[in-house]
């Protein structure tokens, strides 16, 4: 009766040495997303159009799901135990097709994309009705809700596939609106119900360090780009000058994430009686919008790397302001969701943007991005200096 569920629990176990760490293995499956990333940020370089830019943020959003349900899965497993490190081997090598067909999944490798992502998301789900039929029954009626979505979602995923392009983004959005609905809804089921944020009994350390790992993915994504563009240049004193301001900006958004934001909710969730309920709004939704203000962010680099004098084009200006822009506003929402209160610092950053985008099409574009690195700058300055106050009122 194996067949049927797991005679071992794979789980992890709880309150023990080292139960929230991250496993090797773990970080070795996001090395395919260090991939995917890249595959991404280039298309939409390539095709700065609203066209473009609503491709590129459906397959975003896409990859980030599998991503974030794998890691949601790692939580309640542990990935030392060999059937779950086959399971993330198997992940790997379907999402390995899956970030190759990106460039081309809005074209002759939609149907590849489609069926690399319903098999990662239904083959993970699947396994996990085995390892926990027999171990954790509340947990093995969320992954029956689970499947039964995700096989719902999986149709329009194949009929995009087979549609054609031009009709695939239809398919496409549906598909994904169901899967984002998914955990917004609990899930809810005919027959079965629905599930709670309690019944997604997480590890809050594990989640908050994860989805921190992730950043530090799309970060690092940022700076190779900026570092491969910069290399082919002829260098001299503006492109060095160039490839400065893109590095200060990087810089800039790790500390606007990690000084205050992650530190906050890493504390938050591993104190909370419902690390489900912050880890669904906080690192299943909110976070996919740092990622994606990163990865604008890393195309606005590449454009001013590669034509950093002269006039600034409209692609250039909308990348810089609206990828800072973007990225402000979900560290703006994840502090607010884990303080109550949103941070002022990053309110007058928006505000920055919003006055720079009257004059941005007026300098050339190093300085645009000088000009959006030091809004980051104004904002981490002054965000450190409010938390040192608050802490000496304290």
């Amino acid at each position: 009766m194996a067949f049927l569920g797991a005679i071992r629990d794979y789980s992890r176990k709880k309150n023990a040495q080292d139960s929230a760490k991250v496993d090797f293995v773990e970080l070795f499956f996001d090395l395919v997303f260090v991939f995917a990333i890249t595959q991404i940020s280039h298309l939409l370089l390539h095709d700065l159009t609203l066209k473009g830019l609503i491709e590129s943020a459906l397959l975003l959003a896409a990859v980030w799901w599998v991503w974030v349900y794998t890691t949601w899965v790692t939580n309640w497993m542990d990935p030392a135990k060999p059937p779950v490190r086959a399971m993330l081997f198997v992940l790997m090598l379907a999402g390995l097709v899956l970030s190759t067909s990106i460039p081309t999944a809005f074209g002759e490798r939609g149907l590849v994309f489609a069926v690399a992502f319903v098999l990662m998301q239904l083959g993970r789900s699947l396994f996990m009705l085995w390892a926990v039929r027999q171990h954790n029954q509340s947990n093995f009626r969320n992954f029956l809700r689970i499947t039964i979505w995700l096989g719902v979602s999986a149709i329009f995923w194949i009929s995009g596939g087979l549609a054609d392009p031009e009709n695939r983004i239809f398919f496409w959005a549906v598909a994904l609106a169901i899967e984002l609905g998914g955990p917004a809804f609990g899930f809810r089921t005919p027959g079965l119900g629905s599930s709670t944020t309690a019944d997604w009994d997480i590890n809050g350390d594990h989640m908050a360090e994860r989805a921190a790992l992730f950043i530090i993915i799309a970060l690092g994504e940022s700076i190779l780009v900026s570092g491969a563009t910069f290399a082919e240049q002829q260098w001299n004193l503006i492109s060095f000058s160039a490839f400065l301001t893109t590095f200060v900006a990087s810089v800039a958004m790790w500390l606007i994430y990690f000084n205050v934001g992650q530190s906050a909710a890493h504390h938050k969730i591993a104190a909370t009686d419902d690390p489900g309920r912050i880890a669904r709004i906080a690192y299943t939704y909110i976070h996919v919008l740092l990622v994606a203000g990163i990865i604008v962010v890393a195309v606005s680099d590449e454009l001013i790397l590669a034509h950093p004098s002269g006039h600034t084009e409209l692609t250039a200006i909308w990348t810089s302001i609206g990828g800072t822009a973007l990225y402000l506003i979900a560290n703006l929402l994840f502090k607010f969701y884990v303080a109550g209160r949103p941070p002022f610092s990053h309110v007058v950053g928006l505000a920055l943007c919003g006055a720079l985008a009257f004059f941005a099409s007026h300098v050339s574009p190093l300085v645009l991005g000088a000009l959006t690195s030091f809004i980051l700058i104004i904002v981490t300055v002054w965000e450190l200096k409010g938390r040192r106050k608050d802490q000496h009122h304290a």
